[in-house]
C-alpha cells in the first residue's frame, strides 16, 4: 500500500490529510506544538512503512514542521509554493486549507515528487545569519538618510568632512560636533574636545588640519535650529546608532565566517580569484549545499538568471531572465563579477574574466549587464562544478573548457 501525507502549513496550525492509494482516508487539524506534532507523529508511526510527507515551503511558518521531521529522521518533499501553486490551481474551484491539504496528498500519487534533500543544519543557520547581515545593512541605509536629513538643519557643510560618510570615525565625530556653533569654539579647545572625545588614534598635525577644515566649515555654516534644540540630540542619536550597527555588521560576519570555514565549500570558493571572505560566506549562505541541485541549470533556476524567450511570429527575442529566484544571491554574484574583473588586472586570472572581457570588447551594445549575467551563469556553473567534484579552483584546467 502507497501512503500520503499531504499537509497544508498555515501561521500556527497545519491542516493534514492523509490518503492512501490515492484515496483520502482522514484530515484533522494540528497545532505547531508539541501536542499537535506528537499527534502526527502518532499518525506517521502507525504505518508499516514511512509515507510520503508533501508539504509546501511557506517561509518561517513551516521551519517547526521542517525541524521536527528533520529531528525525526522522517523523509518529506518540500515544494516551492510557485510551483505547488500552479499545480494546485488547475485543481482547486474552491481554494481552502482543507482542499489544498487534500490536493497535495492526491496529486502525490499521480506526480510521484521527489524527496527533497536534507542540508546540514549549519546551513540554514547560515542562511538565518545572512538575512540578519542583511537587515543591518537595510538598517544602516535607513539611519544614514535620517542622520542626513537631520544634519541639514544643525551643520550640513560637515558632509564634506571626509570623502564617504560612512565611516565610524565620522559618525563618532557628529557625536562631538553635531552643531556648527561648536566650532566657534577656539581652535585648541576644539582640539581638546575632539582628542579627548574619540576612540581612535589621530596624530597632532592630522587633528589640527580637521579642527581647520571644522572651523572653516562653521564659520560659513547658518544652522537652522539653536544649539539646544531637540534636532542636535537626534544627530548624536543617529550616530551612535549607526556605530552599533556597523560593529553588530562585523560581528556577525566574523561569526559566520567561523561557522563556515569547517565547510568544504568555505576552501573552494576561496580558491576563485576575486572571492573575499564576505562573498564566500554570503554564497554559502544564500546557496546551501550545492549537491542538492543535480545540474547548474537547476542552480541558475534557484537563483534567477535562467533565461526565458517571449517569441511570436517572426519575432524572436533574445531572452530574459526569470528573476523569480533568490534576488540577494543574484547581487553578491554581481558585485563577485566585478571584483573577478579587478582582481585580473592584478595578476590573478580566471576564465570567467577571460570571457567577461571577450564580451565587452566584442559587443556591439553599450550595456554590459547582459554580460555580466552570462558571466555569473559561467561562474555558478564553475561552483557547482568545483563543489561536485570536490577540487579547487585552477585557472589553466577551467581555461582549456
Amino acid at each position: 500500500m502507497h501512503y500520503v501525507i499531504g499537509i497544508d502549513v498555515s501561521k500556527a496550525t497545519s491542516q493534514v490529510a492523509v490518503a492512501v492509494d490515492g484515496k483520502v482516508t482522514q484530515h484533522f487539524k494540528i497545532t505547531h506544538d508539541v501536542l499537535g506534532f506528537n499527534q502526527l507523529n502518532t499518525i506517521i508511526m502507525q504505518f508499516n512503512e514511512f509515507p510520503d510527507i508533501v508539504f509546501e515551503a511557506t517561509g518561517i511558518y513551516s521551519r517547526r514542521l521542517k525541524s521536527f521531521l528533520d529531528w525525526h529522521n522522517y523523509p518529506y518533499t518540500y515544494l516551492n509554493p510557485l510551483a505547488a501553486k500552479k499545480r494546485l490551481d488547475q485543481l482547486r474551484p474552491n481554494k481552502s486549507d482543507l482542499n489544498d491539504a487534500k490536493n497535495l496528498a492526491e496529486t502525490q500519487f499521480i506526480l510521484a515528487r521527489a524527496k527533497s534533500y536534507v542540508q546540514n543544519p549549519i546551513y540554514i543557520e547560515l542562511q538565518d545569519m545572512s538575512r540578519f547581515y542583511q537587515q543591518i545593512n537595510h538598517d544602516i541605509v535607513s539611519t544614514k538618510k535620517r542622520l542626513h536629513r537631520i544634519l541639514q538643519l544643525t551643520f550640513p557643510e560637515i558632509e564634506g568632512l571626509f570623502s564617504a560618510t560612512d565611516s565610524p570615525h565620522y559618525w563618532e565625530l557628529l557625536t562631538i560636533v553635531p552643531h556648527a556653533i561648536i566650532t566657534r569654539r577656539s581652535r585648541q579647545a576644539l582640539m581638546d574636545t575632539i582628542q579627548g572625545g574619540i576612540s581612535w588614534h589621530i596624530g597632532h598635525e592630522r587633528l589640527r588640519k580637521l579642527v581647520d577644515q571644522l572651523m572653516s566649515m562653521g564659520q560659513i555654516s547658518a544652522p537652522a535650529v539653536a544649539a539646544n534644540s531637540y534636532n542636535v540630540a537626534q544627530v548624536i542619536y543617529y550616530a551612535k546608532r549607526l556605530i552599533e550597527l556597523h560593529g553588530t555588521k562585523g560581528d556577525i560576519l566574523t561569526a559566520m565566517v567561523d561557522k563556515a570555514k569547517d565547510l568544504p565549500e568555505y576552501s573552494i570558493y576561496q580558491s576563485i580569484p576575486g572571492f573575499s571572505d564576505k562573498t564566500v560566506v554570503s554564497l554559502i549562505a544564500e546557496l546551501g549545499d550545492l549537491h542538492r541541485f543535480r545540474t547548474a541549470n537547476k542552480l541558475n533556476a534557484f537563483v534567477g538568471i535562467d533565461l526565458r524567450f517571449n517569441d511570436s511570429g517572426d519575432y524572436k527575442s533574445t531572452g530574459f531572465i526569470t528573476k523569480r529566484g533568490n534576488s540577494t544571491v543574484r547581487k553578491v554574484l554581481f558585485r563577485a563579477i566585478s571584483n573577478i574583473a579587478s582582481t585580473a588586472s592584478y595578476g590573478h586570472p580566471s576564465h570567467i574574466n577571460d570571457w567577461y572581457q571577450k564580451k565587452k570588447h566584442s559587443s556591439l551594445s553599450k550595456g554590459t549587464k547582459k554580460i555580466a549575467i552570462g558571466a555569473m551563469s559561467r561562474l555558478l556553473r564553475t561552483m557547482h562544478y568545483l563543489v561536485i567534484n570536490h577540487q579547487l579552483y585552477d585557472y589553466k584546467a577551467a581555461s582549456k573548457h
